[in-house]
């Protein structure tokens, strides 16, 4: 493997993150962030033999802060502090999000300012690279104080503890370990609370969402080009000199994107004399209303990758007579805009289903319900039940869990950042979602060869064949489900949007062109 990522000294991305969990990139840590990784190491043990009150380090936690722990017990108080704060419960997450969040947490720790032993980052990296992922609980961090509940499920194995999965198993850690004949770690001074403070189970949901936000984006674009064309809609709204006046980069990207998927389009050319004023919002407002929500994506991502190389546990360690107890483990700086990709991920469903709706009306000139005969068939109405159906419950999920705060520690944390649910529910929604532009993207397709002869674009017309390849077209009613879970898969897996992109590279269209901070 070519591709080396130096933990602690290299800028992690999110493109990064996602290449290390997959495989494609290889973790390492270099001679610096080794040296780095030492240093901060002694500055605990100095404070250790040095009998200096440092938090966490030989006192208890939280409203415990004030209770001294003896030297003899220092190392202790690490084994328990894992032990007592595993209380998440739920279903576990996926390993995906798993991994990341050992690889991130091992970013941070590999900076120097968390007194954690070498040995112990170590273990951590051998877990990513065997793919010895801990089962981590879904449920029970509320964002503050770091994800405390989910980060102490994560590093159990560490001491033995916990389950894991393991070559497509789940199994229980102790079982694994003597797989590879290894022991537990010995933890030292601290490093327990530096394991489980930290934001990096908030994190690793956002690295997930960014990437497939932006998948459900740039599907968003190319399946509303196809239903435009498939309702014979103008490309007039996208010209470039009218988003100049209203200048939103994301606006302005999708407005683009637009022209240059509809370009040399034989089915625009055929009714550009139709005589139809304006189309309804769901076709013309495009730009704005997922321009909009390229715009929330960017916020994210751009705060994204300010937390993938931020140190997040406290006390922060810059000297043996140096350390600050603060609050860098908060999640609210991610908190917030997740709920905000929260509202704009449920609208690009929500414009989604209108536009799915219209192309069941049988009006300009195509039949109703994408059907010939109709009445002995449902033809295409079902379908369009469920887009409703997944746009509302991604409406129940819009409400930010970043709005409440519910005070834990008999007090001393009175102010919770619930950021873990924001990153869980984005996720969800993201579900939805792709299964709604499935449903469109198979209706659209449906739609446009009621157009033939014509052609629409090159672009659009490989889109068409991609889904072709997958379902065939509905001449009566089948089992519906059937095609809209072969769909959603090609948009689950990213497979639809990097076929486009590649067949529009090929021919020299560069869909994003001048708009590269809105890749990920």
């Amino acid at each position: 493997m070519s591709i080396i990522f130096n933990y602690g000294a290299d800028t992690l991305t999110v493109c990064k993150a996602i290449g290390l969990a997959q495989g494609n990139i290889k973790g390492v840590l270099n001679a610096e962030a080794i040296k780095k990784i030492n240093t901060s190491s002694a500055y605990v043990q100095e404070i250790v033999e040095n009998n200096k009150t440092v938090y966490g380090i030989n006192t208890g936690f939280g409203i415990l802060a004030n209770t001294a722990i003896s030297k003899d017990d220092t190392a202790t108080l690490q084994y328990k502090i894992l032990q007592s704060h595993s209380v998440g419960v739920g279903d576990a997450i996926p390993a995906e999000v798993a991994k990341l969040m050992l690889i991130t947490k091992v970013h941070a720790l590999a900076q120097g300012y968390s007194g954690v032993q070498l040995s112990t980052l170590q273990r951590i990296i051998w877990h990513i690279d065997n793919d010895v992922i801990p089962v981590v609980p879904e449920k029970g961090s509320v964002g503050a104080s770091g994800d405390l509940a989910p980060l102490s499920h994560l590093f159990l194995p560490l001491i033995g503890l916990g389950e894991v999965y393991h070559n497509n198993q789940r199994q229980a850690t102790s079982n694994v370990l003597q797989q590879f004949e290894l022991s537990p770690i010995q933890l030292g001074p601290k490093e327990g609370l530096a394991l489980i403070n930290g934001t990096q189970f908030i994190l690793s949901f956002a690295v997930k969402a960014v990437q497939r936000m932006h998948n459900c984006l740039e599907a968003a674009d190319i399946i509303g080009a196809m239903s435009l064309e498939a309702l014979t809609g103008t490309k007039a709204p996208f010209d470039e000199r009218l988003h100049e006046l209203r200048p939103y980069n994301g606006n302005k990207l999708v407005a683009q994107r637009l022209r240059l998927l509809l370009n040399d389009s034989d089915i625009m050319q055929s009714h550009v004399d139709c005589g139809r004023v304006q189309d309804p919002y769901s076709l013309r407002c495009m730009p704005q209303v997922h321009g909009a929500s390229r715009n929330a994506w960017l916020h994210l991502k751009e705060l994204t990758a300010i937390e993938l190389n931020a140190v997040t546990d406290n006390p922060i360690i810059l000297g043996a007579d140096d350390t600050i107890s603060g609050g860098n483990f908060h999640g609210q700086p991610l908190a917030l805009p997740l709920d905000y990709a929260c509202f704009a991920a449920a609208e690009i469903g929500n414009i989604s289903d209108r536009r799915c709706y219209l192309l069941l009306e049988g009006k300009w000139g195509l039949p109703m319900l994408l059907m010939k005969d109709v009445g002995l068939n449902s033809g295409f109405m079902i379908p369009q039940y469920t887009t409703a159906a997944l746009v509302t419950e991604n409406k129940t999920l819009c409400f930010p869990a970043s709005a409440d705060s519910i005070p834990t520690s008999l007090g001393q944390e009175d102010h919770v950042s619930m950021g873990s649910i924001s990153g869980r529910k984005l996720n969800k929604v993201l579900d939805n979602l792709e299964f709604i532009l499935a449903i469109e993207l198979l209706s659209a397709c449906q739609a446009i060869e009621f157009r033939r002869p014509l052609k629409s674009s090159a672009l659009l017309e490989h889109a068409h064949d991609v889904v072709r390849e997958q379902v065939g077209f509905a001449s009566e009613d089948r089992i519906f489900a059937d095609d809209i879970n072969k769909v959603a898969s090609i948009i689950k897996n990213f497979c639809f949007v990097q076929k486009v992109n590649a067949f529009a590279d090929g021919r020299g269209v560069k869909l994003n062109g001048g708009f590269e901070e809105f890749q990920y």
